[in-house]
């Protein structure tokens, strides 16, 4: 929503600076670090309530992110609303889909009901754009609030909707006080392990702007790999971890690790994408949601292809092809030139680059589900989900470090261009992403014959 009048919103906020400018964006999808949290959250108090309680803090934090051009320092209270908005999603996501995982049987239409469900994501990537554009054309915050309603409406309509649910944890923790409340939460876990990568990540998205010759941002990206290390000691000894270190082998680290390099390519495309729109071709937001829109129609197909063929030719092909399209999709609008017209390079990456982010999301969540034992299966779709959150808020603080030191001050239209086609190190990560799933869609296919001859 934000993405498409980032400029108009920086331009009322006084934050012009490219480093500024990543920061509402990377600090909405940093939340991402608490779907793990919320998914258990969900099995403690309900998927129902935690996901009814996503969408009134989304609505609250939603109305803040309007308000916040009455307050003295609007770009500060701007930025607190968006990371504050980024937590309404990650306690929806994970609960949508726990609520749709036990309302279906597994089985054809439950796979085509994810592959829709992932369709979301695209649709939602034009028809959000287009209102708020349409919106910001009377005053931009009138986007935030006509959000806030909705997500009101949302959340009233769900109440009275959704079937109740029984959690059999929520009574056998209501008796057994804080203690045995943080011992069910694993707060230690959460706690380290947030922490440790929200100043992961904060490190490499403010060293856009401070520098790192700044002691402060290689001191947060120490302190949060110290505590990322000492996430694992407290997983490895808790009763009831976030994260069970025994569902950790290197299938599930190679396909995390392939979620990771997709993901943060497709992060930095979808942020850069925006500024070639209507930074260097000068497009408006309504007709740079027009240029955007073939990912309405890509994205859709690409769900019902996945649906179709993920249990034909494997979960492991389609996350490769996934990570193709990535990098074919970055590698095309990294090299297309400004005056180019729109109908070669930029509508072509478009088309292809939605089928990565459609044919990965469901690929990966099976593949987890096949690795890990059958007690696990909720902490794997939620690995996925926060490494797909995750992923494109750090990719994007490296890719603004680069940005800068390469686009010259980004004077003229030229440096510009430079420093948007050297934050492109997307296509690095898809091309690492490529090499990794081709190693294990090998590597998984093996695993399968040897188990079907068996």
């Amino acid at each position: 929503q934000a993405l498409c009048i980032l400029r108009l919103i920086g331009s009322d906020l006084g934050a012009t600076n490219p480093g500024q400018l990543v920061w509402p964006i990377a600090g909405y999808g940093l939340t991402g670090t608490f779907i793990l949290l919320a998914g258990r959250l969900g099995d403690v108090y309900g998927h129902k309530l935690i996901f009814l309680v996503g969408n009134a803090w989304f609505a609250l934090f939603s109305l803040v992110a309007g308000l916040s051009i009455y307050a003295p320092r609007p770009y500060a209270v701007f930025l607190f609303a968006r990371i504050m908005q980024g937590l309404g999603p990650a306690l929806i996501v994970p609960n949508a889909v726990a609520l749709l995982g036990v309302t279906y049987v597994p089985g054809q239409r439950k796979a085509m009901l994810f592959a829709i469900f992932g369709a979301m994501a695209p649709a939602s990537a034009i028809i959000s754009p287009a209102f708020t554009s349409l919106l910001a054309l009377a005053w931009w915050p009138y986007a935030f609030f006509a959000l806030s309603l909705l997500l009101i409406f949302t959340t009233l309509i769900g109440a009275l909707i959704i079937p109740n649910e029984l959690s059999p944890e929520k009574c056998k923790t209501s008796s057994g006080g804080i203690k045995a409340l943080c011992t069910e939460l694993d707060i230690a876990g959460a706690l380290t392990g947030v922490s440790g990568l929200i100043l992961i990540s904060v490190s490499w998205n403010q060293a856009s702007v401070k520098g790192w010759q700044n002691p402060c941002i290689p001191g947060l990206l120490i302190s949060g790999a110290l505590l990322c290390v000492s996430f694992i000691f407290v997983e490895k000894y808790a009763s009831k971890p976030l994260i069970p270190l025994e569902a950790v082998n290197s299938g599930v680290f190679f396909v995390l690790s392939a979620v990771f390099c997709g993901w943060g390519c497709f992060g930095i495309y979808i942020y850069y994408i925006w500024g070639f729109y209507e930074v260097l071709r000068g497009a408006p937001p309504l007709l740079a949601t027009a240029m955007h829109s073939p990912i309405l129609v890509s994205g859709i197909a690409a769900a019902i292809t996945t649906g179709i063929i993920i249990h034909r030719v494997g979960p492991a092909v389609v996350m490769a092809l996934a990570l193709l399209a990535f990098t074919i999709g970055t590698t095309l609008i990294a090299t297309a030139p400004i005056h180019q017209t729109y109908w070669t390079q930029t509508f072509l990456c478009n088309l292809i680059i939605t089928w990565g982010m459609d044919l990965s999301f469901p690929a990966a969540t099976l593949m987890l589900s096949d690795l890990v034992s059958s007690e696990h299966q909720g902490i794997a779709a939620s690995l996925v989900t926060t490494v797909v959150n995750y992923s494109g808020a750090l990719a994007l603080g490296v890719a603004g470090t680069v940005e800068i030191h390469v686009n010259n001050g980004g004077a003229t239209p030229e440096d510009i261009l430079k420093g948007y086609r050297g934050a492109c190190v997307a296509i690095g990560l898809g091309i690492i992403g490529l090499v990794l799933c081709s190693i294990f869609a090998w590597k998984f296919s093996k695993r399968q014959k040897k188990a079907t001859q068996n």
